[in-house]
């Protein structure tokens, strides 16, 4: 954390300039209508206290004002339910794209296995891990690193299973000449995505595969331009509730991971990409 910069989970005001207008609108009774819930900025805070520290809900600190833990797990619940986390990535992906910010020259795909120590639904043994229960992050990235679509499976899931869905989940962007973009040019991948039916399946789509061939010796040159995705990685992970999986539901860890990748979308209006060494830390 830099000097003088705030806690993480603080919610900035441009952040909750784009977040506001996308959370669903409670109703009260007209009779009875109870407490006044509690602030949604409070809770987005509380719910990014959780995310960045990955503390359980219950452990939440009642002097940061934030509300309990359970008051922000429903939050989490109805927002991710009312998909604004999906609706959010899009607004910031169309802010980059009218910025010409992203890089649809490439996109780049890869997977990372987490723990799931609970299990839950999206588990499964994993082929890496003595077959404990877990959960897989695939990520599609552009040519910067800006995430463009994540999905979670189960962690005996192959890889090359999640790269159509992937690119099907890239939103449609407008904003600047011509139809709405959506399509790499070309998609970079490692050697468990070495299919050939993949590869005319990307070609029908007018994608150029650049993908590493199983059996070749390692020197392939793909890492000059593969390692932003790894990076991605990384900075995904550096949120702690998403190193290890705890969430028995599958849907609340999905909802960590699609905030965690708006966060890092945000970061990426703002700072350039090629000074992002630290910026995770801050919203």
């Amino acid at each position: 954390m830099g000097k003088g910069n705030g806690p993480p989970w603080l919610v900035s005001d441009g952040l909750w300039e784009r977040i506001e207008p996308l959370l669903p609108v409670r109703t009260r009774r007209p009779r009875n209508p109870g407490r006044l819930p509690l602030d949604d900025r409070k809770c987005l805070q509380g719910i990014l206290f959780v995310l960045h520290t990955g503390i359980q809900w219950e452990w939440l600190p009642q002097e940061l004002g934030f509300g309990s833990g359970m008051t922000c797990w429903r939050r989490l619940r109805d927002w991710h339910e009312a998909g604004v986390w999906d609706r959010l990535h899009q607004v910031l992906l169309t802010e980059l794209h009218q910025a010409g910010k992203l890089d649809w020259s490439r996109a780049v795909i890869d997977g990372s296995h987490r723990q799931a120590r609970r299990g839950g639904p999206k588990t499964g043994p994993s082929p890496v891990d003595r077959a404990r229960p877990g959960s897989k992050h695939h990520v599609i990235t552009d040519g910067n690193g800006t995430p463009l679509a994540v999905t979670l499976t189960g962690g005996n899931r192959h890889d090359v299973t999640q790269l159509l869905p992937l690119l099907d989940a890239i939103p449609h962007l407008k904003g600047r000449r011509g139809r709405p973009r959506h399509r790499p040019r070309q998609l970079f991948a490692d050697r468990g995505y070495d299919y050939d039916k993949y590869r005319r399946l990307l070609w029908k789509r007018g994608i150029k595969p650049v993908i590493a061939r199983r059996g070749v010796p390692h020197g392939s040159g793909l890492g000059t331009v593969r390692w932003v995705v790894e990076r991605t990685n990384a900075w995904i992970h550096g949120f702690r509730r998403l190193r290890i999986r705890w969430d028995i539901r599958d849907d609340i860890h999905e909802a960590f991971l699609k905030l965690a990748c708006c966060v890092i979308t945000y970061r990426a209006l703002t700072l350039d990409l090629g000074h992002t060494r630290h910026w995770i830390l801050r919203i």
